[in-house]
Order: structure tokens, then C-alpha cells, then sequence
């Protein structure tokens, strides 16, 4: 089970901190990241971290948002910084495992609001 928390509201230009940790029957992940899903528009990727510390971001956030994960823990953050009002949206964890990264996990979602 995927447990996101840290969104709200916040005035275009803020930050926020979003994080989101495993529990229970937990499996080695290999790959920890962030989705987002606008009203009306499909979940797209916003960033994703590897169990080696290598990172992928969306162009419409890259500069502005660092994900960094504890593997060990099995937590995963995504700092926004500079938000836009463009950037209100549902924000999901997904998590891989297995051999060939094919069993996902996915968290309930946190919603982030930039208000103009």
C-alpha cells in the first residue's frame, strides 16, 4: 500500500513537498516516481528515480522539481519549486518491482492546487 501526503494549496511561485511511503507486504522496489492528472486531461509522468539514483523528468518540470527516494525506507519525495497554476493537479506515487519492473504499485493520490 502506497500512502501519498503533502499537497494543498499554494500561490503560483511557492513550493511544496510531496511524499509518499510503502507499507505492508513490501517488495524490493527498483523504481520510485510521480504522475499527475489534470482535471480533464490523462495521468501523465512527472518524474521517476531508480534504485541507482538516476532520474527522468517531464519537460514541463524540469528545473523545477527534484524527486529523491530512500529505497531502504521505500519513501519517495518530489520538491516543487516555482509552482504553476498549470502544475494543479493529482498527484499519484508509482512504484515498480520485480524482475522486469512489471508489477506497479499505486498511491491513492495527493492533490496540489496553484492558485494564480
Amino acid at each position: 500500500q502506497l500512502q501519498a501526503s503533502g499537497g494543498g494549496l499554494v500561490q503560483a511561485g511557492g513550493s511544496l513537498r510531496v511524499s509518499c511511503v510503502a507499507s505492508g507486504s513490501i517488495n524490493s522496489f527498483n523504481v520510485m516516481g510521480w504522475f499527475r492528472q489534470a482535471p480533464g486531461k490523462e495521468r501523465e509522468l512527472v518524474a521517476t528515480i531508480t534504485r541507482g539514483g538516476r532520474t527522468i523528468y517531464a519537460d514541463s518540470v524540469k528545473g523545477r522539481c527534484t524527486i529523491s527516494g530512500d529505497f531502504a525506507e521505500n519513501t519517495v519525495y518530489l520538491q516543487m519549486n516555482n509552482l504553476k497554476p498549470e502544475d494543479t493537479a493529482v498527484h499519484y506515487c508509482h512504484f515498480k518491482a520485480g524482475i522486469f519492473n512489471d508489477l506497479n504499485y499505486w498511491g491513492k493520490g495527493t492533490l496540489v492546487t496553484v492558485s494564480s
